[in-house]
């Protein structure tokens, strides 16, 4: 199917709240202060965009690509990530609020998450090899059979991992985080 073809452009303070949006191949574009919730992104593609203050609550990802794809200080709850194509998919994210968002089996190798809240987001089957949890909030998280090698929590906070239900070879880890690996077992540190 054809894509339109959309190129560095700028969109600022548009309400697409509930609509979908043109499918199209999105380059280098900018989204500044955008309402997409419950918008449908479906089959579009974004490459070396960036997401700026934008809502995108609830919208709909289905095989969306998303190559070098920014999103800073967003807005993403209740995403499902793993609809998206995933050929390629990179992106980051600083200071986003991804709260039950779910990366179910969703392969992302080397993401960044900086300062963001990802409370109860789904990492279930998931592979976060080399993946940096910058100062993150991982409260109510689930971890099961995810791939967590060579991944970065050493900042991040509030997390429950169970080290026998998940690949952690190398994983990166503070002293002050060791009870997130230890709760299972109802101890207390000090």
């Amino acid at each position: 199917m054809e894509h339109d073809f959309v190129t560095e452009q700028k969109f600022e303070k548009q309400d697409f709240k509930g609509v979908p949006l043109r499918r199209a191949l999105y380059e280098e574009c900018i989204f500044m202060d955008c309402d997409f919730s419950e918008s449908d992104f479906s089959e579009c593609k974004f490459e070396d965009c960036e997401f700026i203050r934008c809502n995108l609550t609830l919208v709909r990802l289905i095989r969306t690509s998303f190559h070098d794809t920014c999103f800073r200080d967003c807005k993403l709850m209740g995403l499902h990530f793993r609809e998206c194509d995933e050929f390629g998919l990179s992106f980051s994210f600083d200071k986003c609020l991804l709260s039950q968002s779910s990366f179910y089996s969703t392969k992302l190798k080397g993401t960044s998450f900086t300062k963001c809240t990802l409370k109860e987001t789904d990492w279930v089957e998931s592979d976060l090899t080399g993946c940096i949890f910058d100062d993150c909030d991982l409260e109510g998280a689930q971890f099961e059979n995810t791939r967590l090698e060579k991944t970065d929590f050493r900042t991040a906070y509030n997390f429950s991992i169970d080290p026998e239900r998940n690949r952690m070879k190398k994983a990166k880890f503070s002293r002050a985080g060791l009870s997130g690996l230890l709760h299972k077992y109802d101890i207390d540190i000090e």
